[in-house]
């Protein structure tokens, strides 16, 4: 995916409430047919803000990552288009995701780890997540979930978010939110 962005928004959140209450802003206005890539290391709040999404949209839940099926679909509860959830870290490139046999015109795909992905498409969104990042946070990825049993993230301090929205394409001409 490549081209200069129509539209750029720059947004913070303080906590994880904040970053799902913009998800749920972004599942109101997402429709069938729109490619959400999300890109930030371990623990920005990717998964936290698809949860918001799949809130928005309106589709059965829970919301998960989906670093080991890759894919998930959540059909809509209200009449909409599902939410495809993707986790393209181990993917080499766009090929493989088509591999996966997403119907990406009647459903809202999400794809965590997607940067740099050519799907070919005329609009997408592009959504990178900044994160204060500290000396051990150098392993990135989900394989990095596992390298430190020793950390409990459950204790980690609440750290702002820098969220910057990329909309490409005519879709988001007149802006994202």
């Amino acid at each position: 995916m490549t081209g200069t962005p129509q539209t750029r928004a720059e947004l913070t959140a303080t906590t994880p409430d904040e970053m799902h209450e913009l998800g749920k802003r972004l599942g109101r206005v997402l429709r069938a047919g729109d490619i959400v890539i999300l890109t930030g290391p371990l623990g920005a709040g990717k998964t936290t803000l698809t949860r918001g999404i799949g809130e928005g949209l309106g589709v059965r839940g829970p919301v998960q990552s989906p670093t080991f099926v890759i894919a998930r679909t959540h059909p809509s509860l209200i009449g909409g288009a599902p939410l495809v959830h993707v986790d393209a870290y181990r993917l080499a490139d766009a090929a493989e995701l088509d591999d996966l046999d997403i119907d990406v015109d009647r459903s809202v795909v999400v794809a965590e780890w997607g940067a740099g992905f050519d799907l070919e498409r005329e609009s997408w969104l592009e959504i990178v997540i900044a994160r204060p990042t500290g000396a051990g946070d150098a392993v990135d990825g989900p394989a990095a979930e596992s390298t430190d049993d020793s950390v409990d993230w459950s204790e980690a301090p609440v750290e702002p978010r820098h969220i910057t929205l990329l909309g490409f394409g005519e879709r988001w001409s007149e802006g994202v939110l």
